[in-house]
């Protein structure tokens, strides 16, 4: 307990040191913005691309990374079954299972588990966006097509087949900032290739930068988010009409939203990478492969699931109080999961 403790401090830290800066006003909401962009179009695939450069192809294990994917579409569609087929069953789905494996995912596995960690977690996020996310984009194409034959007011059709829609999904999905550089650096592996020396100390050092910054990012959106939330929380009405209609407008309508983000947040934080772990564990997948899936699963609720709630116009509310709810929440189950690992591993 005491390695995970060590492990988690710097993170902690990290974090800390985003919200105080966000506190204070050293980095503003566009600043942040900007820093954003560059982790993700710049440090990130550095550090990507420079990874899965050095590993060696044949050694990769495959079957935890199947393992991810089993239980993450098993929850999915659980969701759709249990809510039934529409964009708020496929949004609610997706939230519980979809990881934020770059922002916290690749600093904290980084720091807990080394360079080692990171070739399995790097083999995961080369397709974790395509698969999750192409069959989630499917799934709300379809749903509203459904949605849209039920209601000639909802102007949800739109103009692409769905085989168009999957099509650029895949498109998407695949020329993006995090799985281009992770198939670069595999190709680079799977001949051997290398950059020239003043070339590639420039992208080490690139590199390097990502995990402290894209943690303290964390901190900066945490202090966003929950301002955003204290100030949807203040009336701008005078205190007795406030009063007035207390139940009304403060009880009534955002318990469920909240109930919503709870259940969200308690299935992705800890119900998702249990499973991965007790089924991992019976069927005989062990060691770092399956501490690094365990964690991976057990990161919070990834921002893409906010863009696909504004894209389908559902559960924004619901999603952007789990997704905060789901990183706070983190700071706790994190550290349980992996205890819980090392318990059983």
């Amino acid at each position: 307990m005491v390695s995970i403790f060590s492990s988690l401090v710097p993170v902690a830290l990290l974090i800390g040191i985003g919200y105080a800066v966000a506190k204070w006003g050293v980095v503003t909401i566009s600043g942040a913005q900007d820093l954003t962009r560059l982790t993700f179009n710049v440090l990130a695939p550095a550090l990507l691309f420079h990874t899965m450069s050095q590993v060696h192809l044949q050694e990769l294990n495959i079957a935890p990374v199947a393992l991810y994917f089993v239980v993450a579409l098993s929850l999915f569609f659980s969701s759709i079954g249990a809510l039934g087929f529409s964009r708020t069953s496929t949004v609610l789905g997706l939230a519980g299972t979809y990881s934020n494996t770059t922002m916290i995912g690749v600093p904290l596995i980084g720091l807990v588990y080394g360079a080692a960690g990171l070739v399995f977690l790097f083999t995961l996020i080369s397709v974790h966006a395509i698969i999750l996310l192409t069959t989630a984009t499917v799934a709300l194409e379809l749903s509203l097509l459904k949605e849209s034959g039920h209601d000639a007011s909802l102007e949800l059709r739109g103009s692409l087949s769905p085989g168009v829609t999957v099509l650029r999904a895949l498109k998407n999905a695949t020329l993006h900032p995090v799985p281009l550089p992770i198939m670069g650096g595999m190709i680079f592996a799977h001949f051997g290739w290398k950059l020239p020396e003043l070339i590639d100390q420039p992208v080490v050092w690139v590199g390097q930068a990502f995990s402290p910054l894209a943690l303290m990012l964390v901190g900066i959106s945490l202090y966003t988010a929950i301002k955003e939330q204290a100030d949807l929380s203040i009336s701008k009405k005078p205190m007795h009409l406030r009063r007035a209609d207390e139940h009304q407008a403060n009880t009534a309508q955002p318990l469920g939203v909240w109930q919503v983000a709870t259940v969200l947040t308690f299935v992705k934080n800890l119900v998702n990478p249990l499973l991965v772990l007790f089924i991992g564990h019976w069927v005989g997948i062990q060691g770092l492969a399956l501490s690094v899936m365990v964690l991976a699963a057990s990161m919070p609720i990834g921002a893409n699931v906010f863009l696909f709630s504004q894209r389908y116009s559902v559960c924004q509310r619901e999603i952007t109080i789990a997704v905060s709810a789901s990183t706070l929440a983190a700071m706790v189950s994190v550290p349980f999961v992996m205890w819980l690992t090392q318990l059983m591993n």
